[in-house]
Order: C-alpha cells, then sequence, then structure tokens
C-alpha cells in the first residue's frame, strides 16, 4: 500500500523557515516524479514545486521561486521543502505528490498518490 506522510507544519512569523517533509512508503520515491502543492483558505490547489525522478531537475511556481526549494533523499525515501521568506498568503495546506514519469510534473492531474497534507500558517 502506497503511503504518502507529510510533516513538518507550523504557525511561524513573516519572514520565517519552515521544512516540511514527505516520508513515502510502498513505492520507490525516486523512481517517480515527486511534486508540492497548496490549498489556501478558499482557494484551490495550487503546483508549487517538483522534482524530476531521475535527473533530480527542479521547476517552481513563480510565486515561490527563490523562497522555496525542493529536494529529496533517496536513501530515506523522503522528499522535503525547504520554505523560507513567508509571507502571510504562504499559509496553506501542503501536499506532497508522486506521478508518473513520462509527465513532466508541473500539474495536478499528472500525479497519482498524495499525502494527507500539513498546515502551515504565516502570521504575526
Amino acid at each position: 500500500q502506497v503511503q504518502l506522510v507529510e510533516s513538518g507544519g507550523a504557525s511561524v512569523q513573516p519572514g520565517g523557515s519552515v521544512r516540511l517533509s514527505c516520508a513515502a512508503s510502498g513505492l520507490t520515491l525516486s523512481s517517480y516524479n515527486t511534486g508540492w502543492f497548496r490549498q489556501g483558505p478558499g482557494k484551490e490547489r495550487e503546483f508549487i514545486a517538483r522534482i524530476r525522478w531521475m535527473s533530480g531537475s527542479t521547476y517552481y511556481a513563480d510565486s515561490v521561486k527563490g523562497r522555496f526549494t525542493i529536494s529529496r533523499d533517496n536513501a530515506k525515501n523522503t522528499g522535503y521543502l525547504q520554505m523560507n521568506s513567508l509571507k502571510p498568503e504562504d499559509t496553506a495546506v501542503y501536499y506532497c505528490a508522486a506521478g508518473p514519469t513520462y509527465y513532466n510534473g508541473n500539474a495536478i492531474y499528472e500525479y497519482t498518490y498524495w499525502g494527507q497534507g500539513t498546515q502551515v500558517t504565516v502570521a504575526s
């Protein structure tokens, strides 16, 4: 059974940092594209970052580029999202996802497996 479990969500002040983790079981994360998405209050779920399965190439939404970093530890079968310089508009539930490699991994429909989400709140 495939499971993706996010952790690390927190409440922080603007300008702060949070590191999210996505622990995978039942699949080898490095054999999939790994993506991070978020859904803010009253908003649709949106793509924010992905890392490709073999090359490890990364891609970010403009809203987080330069502030967020996606990475993966193959030995731990775990993905990460380092979030710096957080803003109130980054407040959302953050989800990790794994998807087949024939996609670029930049859209929601390109992912098969999803975690349950973790809350990040940015407020002073």
